[in-house]
């Protein structure tokens, strides 16, 4: 049997750190921030490359916070792509906004830029670039759309934990960044977990106020917050992760590598696309196969190899977004794609032998 993601490998590898990092918290009974969530920001953002970090419950919450520190209010319209999880549009309308759609690049998946510009208008506020899959979207692009129309950028980094465009790291761009720490990331925690990355100390601190009832001193409520907290727990797990995530994304690139050299060539298989100017930590390993999808997924599945869609409907198809007023057919790469993508087992402990079982399985189902 062949997981999608191998979540007790890892583990196992590096039972005795877990454990130690958990019971110290126990022990010194931090259990909302502390000194672990603490030493874990500061860790994180030297990481990604930005002044501060704010560690958070979860990801729709980071996103949905760093706008709401950004500026975003009630009325105002927010870009994304059509092509990403729930969370991102979620996290928009949580803040009071209006998601606003567009279609994806047919190649990286990754944003469409000049389906973005038309999509601007003098209601629009701010644009949400989704580092889709484990590449960085093109920021060069996307900032000088921004400046322009004097827009705010907002990234969904969630996928992106240590992906660099230019040199620069994944979440440096905009006034603020979100990131995911649910288990299966890159780098993910025991349970939710999320963080918001920025340069701008304003930003920092209306994140700290937002994520802990409107105010860092208790029982004083100057403006909105929330209960968003990074526990010591999972901060503790996650400075323990840290230590190995170049490892281990350098593990994924090397998978990958073994992927494309076992799929080149294949009939009716479209390998991952490399955006130009990023580097791809690959959270997801995603191709396209014929429109007969679901059933090669089904045989895999019969043949113990377990692999995902991300993501099977686009959102403006989701029945929660009808009110929008989109329809089939207005973004047609990303419904078309929606169709046909797969993403193969992908974690940092798959072998070599796991890598050919999968790409020989793929190859003789595809063509039974």
């Amino acid at each position: 049997m062949i997981p999608f993601v191998d979540l007790k490998t890892q583990f196992q590898q590096h039972r005795d750190e877990f454990m130690q990092a958990i019971e110290q918290v126990l022990q010194s009974a931090s259990f909302i921030l502390g000194p672990d969530v603490s030493r874990f920001e500061k860790e994180f953002a030297a990481f990604v490359g930005s002044r501060f970090a704010v560690g958070l419950a979860s990801g729709t919450d980071a996103v949905h916070l760093a706008l709401r520190a950004a500026g975003v209010a009630p009325g105002d319209e927010v870009i994304t792509a059509t092509n990403t999880f729930y969370a991102t549009t979620a996290a928009i309308e949580l803040a009071g906004a209006r998601p606003v759609l567009v279609d994806c690049a047919p190649d990286t998946y990754l944003i469409d830029v000049a389906a973005l510009e038309r999509a601007v208008t003098p209601r629009t506020r701010a644009i949400i670039p989704v580092h889709l899959y484990g590449q960085v979207a093109p920021m060069d692009s996307i900032i000088e759309i921004a400046r322009r129309h004097n827009v705010t950028i907002v990234e969904d980094a969630c996928q992106a934990h240590g992906a660099r465009y230019k040199g620069h790291g994944a979440g440096t761009f905009g006034a603020a960044a979100a990131f995911s720490f649910y288990p299966g990331k890159n780098l993910g925690a025991f349970g939710d977990g999320g963080a918001v990355t920025t340069d701008d100390e304003g930003v920092y601190n209306r994140l700290l106020a937002l994520r802990n009832y409107g105010s860092p001193q208790k029982y004083q409520h100057p403006t909105f917050g929330t209960n968003s907290r990074l526990d010591g727990v999972q901060a503790a797990v996650l400075l323990v992760k840290l230590r190995y995530i170049q490892k281990w994304n350098n593990a994924r690139a090397q998978a990958a590598e073994r992927y494309r050299k076992n799929l080149s060539g294949v009939a009716d298989i479209k390998l991952p696309a490399l955006a130009a100017d990023s580097t791809h930590i690959y959270h997801l390993f995603v191709i396209q196969v014929p429109d007969r999808r679901d059933e090669i997924l089904q045989e895999l599945a019969a043949r113990e190899i377990y692999c995902g869609i991300h993501y099977p409907i686009p959102l403006h198809l989701q029945q929660a977004y009808a009110y929008l007023g989109y329809r089939n057919g207005d973004f047609p790469v990303a419904e078309s794609a929606a169709q046909r993508i797969l993403s193969l087992p992908m974690f940092p402990e798959i072998t070599d032998q796991q890598i050919d079982q999968v790409s020989e399985t793929l190859i003789t189902v595809m063509h039974a």
